[in-house]
């Protein structure tokens, strides 16, 4: 079986004063709290939210 690509994204700065819709793409992505990394299927969709926010999220470097 292939193996999927995965994209490590950092929740680095707060939402609090971002638009609901940033807010609402932040809570999809799986972030709970601050500084917080995840780890995700690197398709199109997930890119698209990262893109929509990168004042608030950046994608770490694999290893």
């Amino acid at each position: 079986m292939a193996e999927t690509k995965k994209i490590r994204i950092q929740y680095y700065r707060s939402k609090i004063q971002a638009p609901v819709k940033h807010k609402l793409i932040v809570k999809g992505l799986g972030f709970t709290r601050l500084n917080q990394i995840v780890e995700r299927v690197d398709n199109e969709s997930v890119r698209g939210m990262v893109k929509a926010i990168p004042h608030l999220v950046r994608i770490l470097e694999s290893e």
